[in-house]
């Protein structure tokens, strides 16, 4: 006798393309699948990129300068192309098949650069330590080396944007309990990442460093085996949104069909509006976007002239670049709106992106010697994730639980652009109380030796790698679950990747701040706030410069947060009284 088992209402589909039953796919045992291979993958990147720049100069050969400019270029690539993974989700091959096919390009392109460096580069062995050169390479094995690190780049920046998306798409949104696990999964997400980071920033660096090259990449190879192997072993129990079509021409068709249409004049009504029914909505599966009044030139996409009248609802005479639906109409108001909010973060990682190169360089001009051991500077961004961890667990269970409570008119806790703000508030005590450090890093300096590290302990770091952490928890973690909340479930993995390019830019951004400064601040008493020798400038008056701006910008984003409106979705398959229905299959 056949047994009815309740199915997913968000219409999710399992690896055959059928409705999703609930209790065989998805929830916790896919989402933790997916939480240890972030982890892991984020041990494999970070294993190559941590100390890719001491490679170039130490194994490579090359000068600092031209280091520096290269691993530029190399992390710009790896967000330029989390675009492009994120067009293929969302157009064609959908999430799981993307996060594949991605990772075996990343696997190929570590075990690569592990072949490559062990049996060409790193010659003789154990060189690369700072202590014995490598010997020259010939332009084959150079051109091994870029085309193993662009494979990694490749392969890390398809899958990223996609990954965080489908581990969400594991929990039905529609549903009371998984919907609340939904929320939490980004959180926990973005704990694995920072998890894996921190193995990579201690283990691997410390091996890498002392010249073990081989080993640290090998280790990077095989962690991102073992990551690919377990999402696969997953396969049978994810749950699958299907693409439906290209969101690029989406977009232009709504843009096209209004211009078409510039001195149309829109209905008194809402609903006179194109609309199509439910299952025939390609753009959104079966859930509209509901009309919003906002961008009233893109409604003029969706009025029906009395030309297309007549072809109202017929597929034969229907054409897209001239009539577009609300729900389309709405997903490009969407992404307008989401546009202002998004370059608002862009400051912020402006901020972030100096704990991996200024905070580093100021740590290195400190007193590193503790207990007679040698303190790296780089190691320091371990109370970064330690904070992230510590900030996750006081968020979820004590602060979003208690600002639940205090609020009489909602059960919820901060909203998403609540939660970014305070990112921005915390980031700018970050950057003030770094400038602190380094105004008094500057006073211990010894008088007689400019050349000598202050007699400032290194640990006087650890409050700005602490807020920076909480920052993150706000600001990254809030806007993960902003992005995918925002966005329509066609354009899902586009939001994910606006995170990852708000973080490119702002290293873009903090490169060419930097270059603005030291070109006003160097005068011929003074070789700038940023120079080699930080004993000779003032790099204490960059981070307050960093401050203000920050300030400016959430001042910005306060208007901003307040000007947005958010996405409205109709409800699916609701009663009369107001309950979702208990949908079910024979199985």
């Amino acid at each position: 006798m056949k047994r009815q088992e309740e199915i997913t209402f968000d219409g999710s589909a399992d690896k055959r393309g059928h409705p999703a039953v609930r209790k065989r796919t998805g929830t916790w045992f896919a989402g933790i699948l997916i939480l240890v291979n972030q982890g892991l993958a984020t041990l494999a990147f970070f294993g190559v990129g941590v100390n890719l720049v001491l490679f170039l100069t130490r194994v490579m050969g090359q000068d600092n300068a031209e280091a520096a400019n290269n691993v530029s270029k190399w992390t710009g690539t790896v967000y330029i192309f989390s675009l492009l993974g994120a067009f293929l989700s969302d157009s064609y091959w959908g999430r799981y098949k993307t996060c594949a096919i991605f990772q075996a390009i990343f696997v190929v392109g570590l075990v690569s650069l592990s072949l490559t460096s062990y049996i060409f580069l790193v010659k003789p062995s154990g060189c690369g330590d700072e202590k014995i050169p490598c010997n020259p390479h010939s332009t084959i094995h150079v051109a091994l080396f870029y085309v193993s690190i662009y494979l990694i780049a490749l392969g890390n920046g398809g899958y990223q944007p996609n990954i965080a998306t489908f581990g969400a798409d594991q929990f039905d949104e529609d549903h009371p309990k998984e919907s609340r696990s939904k929320v939490s999964f980004f959180s926990y997400f973005y704990l694995a990442l920072n998890l894996g980071s921190l193995f990579s920033n201690t283990i691997l660096g410390y091996y890498e460093d002392k010249g073990m090259w081989a080993l640290g990449f090998w280790a990077s190879a095989g962690s991102a085996i073992v990551a690919l192997i377990l999402f696969l072993v997953g396969t049978p129990r994810y749950r699958h949104f299907i693409p439906k079509s290209n969101p690029l021409s989406r977009f232009c068709q709504v843009i096209i069909a209004a211009l078409r249409k510039w001195n149309a004049e829109l209905p008194s009504v809402d609903d006179e509006l194109y609309e199509v029914d439910g299952k025939e909505l390609a753009e959104n599966g079966d859930k509209k976007i509901l009309h919003t009044h906002g961008f009233k030139f893109l409604d003029k996409a969706a009025v029906i002239t009395t030309n297309e009248y007549n072809l109202e609802g017929n597929d034969l005479g229907f054409n897209p670049w001239s009539l577009c639906s609300v729900t389309q109409v709405e997903e490009v108001k969407c992404i307008l709106r989401l546009l202002p909010i998004w370059l608002c973060t862009i400051l912020y990682s402006v901020v972030f992106s100096q704990m991996a190169f200024l905070f580093v360089e100021q740590g290195a001009a400190m007193k590193t010697i503790f207990i007679g051991f040698h303190i790296p500077p780089a190691s320091m961004s371990s109370f970064d994730i330690l904070s992230v961890a510590a900030f996750i667990f006081i968020y979820r269970r004590v602060l979003d639980p208690l600002v639940a409570r205090l609020r009489k008119f909602s059960s919820k806790g901060l909203t998403e652009l609540q939660r970014m703000g305070i990112g921005l508030i915390i980031a700018i005590m970050a950057m003030m109380a770094a400038g602190t450090v380094e105004h008094f890093r500057l006073k211990y300096v010894p008088e007689d030796c400019l050349k000598c590290s202050s007699t400032l302990s290194i640990f006087w770091q650890v409050p700005q790698y602490v807020l920076i952490g909480a920052s993150e928890v706000f600001m990254y973690v809030g806007q993960l679950e902003f992005f995918n909340g925002q966005t329509p479930d066609g354009l899902k993995s586009f939001g994910s990747a606006l995170c990852m390019t708000s973080i490119s830019l702002g290293n873009y951004v903090s490169s060419l701040l930097v270059t603005i400064v030291m070109k006003i601040s160097v005068s011929h008493k003074m070789p700038g706030w940023i120079p080699g020798n930080l004993n000779k400038g003032h790099l204490d008056r960059f981070y307050f410069l960093l401050a203000a701006l920050t300030t400016i910008d959430l001042a910005v984003y306060i208007v901003t947060a307040k000007w947005y409106k958010y996405i409205k979705f109709e409800e699916r398959n609701v009663t009369n009284n107001g309950e979702m229905h208990q949908d079910f299959r024979l199985v």
